[in-house]
C-alpha cells in the first residue's frame, strides 16, 4: 500500500508539472497566432493511449510516462521533423514570427514552472503557516559522526554562522555546509569562538553522508523496550541517564559512543528519577546489553528539547513569504548545479534520475509534503530547462538570442545537427543519472 501511495504521488506530481510546463509554451504560441500541431502528456512513439483533435491541435496521452511535449509548427525540436522546414514558411509558423515572440514562446514553460511553484508556496504559507526550530535555540550544540570529526567539528559545537551568514532555520545548517565549497564555519566551543575551515575536497564525503550532524540532546528515556536489559533492571520512561560505569555522561551521543563494542556486557547506569511531586531521586541499576549492544531504551527526538517557532500568515502576508521561498530554492539549486560542474567535489555522483525523485515522496499521503515537493521539483525543471543545451528550452533561447545579437538566424542545417547533438547529450545525462539511481538503490 505504501508503494502505491508513493507511485500515486509521483505520477500526479509529474503529470501536473508536465502539463503546466507545456501549457506555458502552448499559451504563448497561441497568443502570437502560432499553430500548435500537438499537445501531449507523455511521449507517443508509434501510438497514443488517447488522442483527440480539436481545431488545428491534436491533444493526447502517450505511452512512455517520462515527459511530454507540444509540437509547434515551423520549429526544429526533439521530434526532428525536418520535412516541414523544407516547405515555404507560413504566417502561422514559429519561424515566421519576430525573435522576441519566439523567445517568449521558448521561455513559456520555464515561466509557468516558476509561477506554479510561487502559487504553491503562497498557498502553503497561507494555509499552513510556517514552523521551524531556530538555529540560535540549539543551545546544547550539535553532534557529528566520524565525517564531521575529520573535518574539525566536535560534539557540542554551537554553530554561529556559515561563511559569515547566520542561518535562521536549524535544518538549513547541514545543507549550507554541504553545498558551500570550502565553507568557513564559526562555532562556539567550550565558551570560545573557533573557525572550522572545511576543505573543498570534503564535499564528496558530505554529499554521500547528509546526516553527518544533528542537534545534541540529553538522554531521557521516552520508552523502554519490554524484556530488554533496561526493562529487567527497572528503568522506566522519564528516567534521565547521567552516568555509565561511574563516568558522568549527559548526552545521547555519549552513550552511543561509550556502548559501542560492549555487546552482551553489563553496564552500571546512574539515573535521576523524577517523582509525581517533582522530587528527584538518584538510582543506580545494572543493565545487560543486548547482542547488538543496546540498552533497550528509546530516547526522545531532539525536537522535544527545543522550542518550535510557528508563524501564521494572512493571504497578502503569504505573498512575500512565497516569493522569498521561491527565490531561495532557485538560488540553492543553482549552487547545487555549480557543485555538479565542479569535479573535485564529486557532486556528479549524487546526480539522480526518476528513481531518486520517486524516493523523495513519503510513504503516507500528505498534501503539505506533496505540494512542497511538487513546487520544488517544478523549480528544478525550470532551472534544468534553461541549460543552454539544444533540445532543451535553454538551447532554443540561446539560438534566438544569437539571432537578436547577430541580426541573422542560425542556418537550418546547423540547427538540425545542434538539436541532434543536444538530444544525445540529454539522453546521456539521463542514462548517467538513472545509472546512479540503480547503483545507489539496488547495488550499493
Amino acid at each position: 500500500m505504501e508503494v502505491l501511495i508513493k507511485i500515486a504521488q509521483f505520477i500526479l506530481s509529474f503529470s501536473l508539472l508536465i502539463i503546466i510546463h507545456e501549457l506555458g509554451h502552448y499559451m504563448f504560441a497561441r497568443m502570437f497566432g502560432i499553430r500548435v500541431e500537438k499537445f501531449y502528456l507523455f511521449f507517443n512513439p508509434g501510438f497514443s493511449l488517447f488522442k483527440k483533435k480539436i481545431g488545428d491541435t491534436e491533444y493526447g496521452i502517450g505511452w512512455i510516462p517520462f515527459g511530454g511535449y507540444v509540437k509547434i509548427a515551423g520549429m526544429i525540436d526533439e521530434s526532428m521533423d525536418t520535412e516541414q522546414m523544407k516547405q515555404p514558411a507560413k504566417p502561422d509558423e514559429f519561424r515566421s514570427k519576430p525573435a522576441w515572440q519566439r523567445l517568449l514562446v521558448m521561455l513559456g514553460g520555464v515561466i509557468m514552472n516558476i509561477v506554479l511553484a510561487l502559487v504553491i508556496y503562497i498557498g502553503l504559507s497561507w494555509h499552513y503557516g510556517e514552523s521551524y526550530i531556530a538555529n540560535e535555540d540549539i543551545e546544547f550544540g550539535w553532534t557529528f559522526d566520524e565525517t564531521g570529526h575529520v573535518l574539525g567539528f566536535r560534539n557540542g559545537d554551537i554553530i554561529l554562522d556559515v561563511n559569515g551568514n547566520k542561518i535562521e532555520n536549524y535544518a538549513m545548517v547541514p545543507y549550507e555546509i554541504t553545498i558551500s565549497i570550502a565553507p568557513r564555519v564559526r562555532v562556539l566551543r567550550d565558551g570560545q569562538e573557533i573557525t572550522v575551515d572545511v576543505p573543498g575536497d570534503a564535499m564528496a564525503k558530505l554529499l554521500e553522508n547528509p546526516g553527518f550532524m544533528y542537534p545534541r540532546f540529553p538522554f531521557v528515556a521516552a520508552n523502554v523496550q519490554e524484556n530488554s536489559g533496561a526493562h529487567r533492571a527497572g528503568v522506566i520512561p522519564g528516567d534521565s541517564l547521567i552516568a555509565a560505569d561511574g563516568i558522568a555522561m549527559t548526552w545521547f551521543d555519549e552513550y552511543i559512543e561509550y556502548l559501542a563494542g560492549k555487546e552482551n556486557q553489563i553496564v552500571e547506569l546512574s539515573l535521576i528519577r523524577t517523582g509525581n511531586d517533582g522530587t528527584k531521586t538518584p538510582i543506580t541499576v545494572e543493565v545487560e546489553l543486548s547482542p547488538e549492544g543496546r540498552l533497550g531504551v528509546g530516547a526522545h527526538h531532539f525536537s522535544h528539547y527545543y522550542p518550535t517557532q510557528s508563524f501564521k500568515y494572512g493571504f497578502f502576508q503569504s505573498i512575500p513569504v512565497g516569493l522569498k521561498r521561491t527565490g531561495s530554492d532557485v538560488s540553492n539549486y543553482l549552487r547545487q548545479m555549480k557543485l555538479i560542474f565542479t569535479p573535485k567535489t564529486e557532486a556528479y555522483k549524487s546526480l539522480g534520475g526518476p528513481i531518486t525523485i520517486f524516493q523523495v515522496f513519503p510513504n503516507t499521503w500528505s498534501w503539505y509534503s506533496f505540494w512542497s515537493l511538487t513546487a520544488f521539483i517544478s523549480l528544478i525543471l525550470a532551472v534544468m530547462n534553461l541549460l543552454p543545451i539544444p533540445g532543451l528550452d535553454g538551447g532554443h533561447v540561446l539560438f534566438v538570442l544569437y539571432e537578436i545579437v547577430a541580426r541573422r538566424k542560425p542556418g537550418e542545417k546547423f540547427m538540425e545537427y545542434a538539436t541532434l547533438c543536444g538530444i544525445l547529450i540529454i539522453f546521456s545525462l539521463m542514462i548517467f543519472a538513472t545509472g546512479n539511481d540503480i547503483y545507489r538503490y539496488f547495488i550499493k
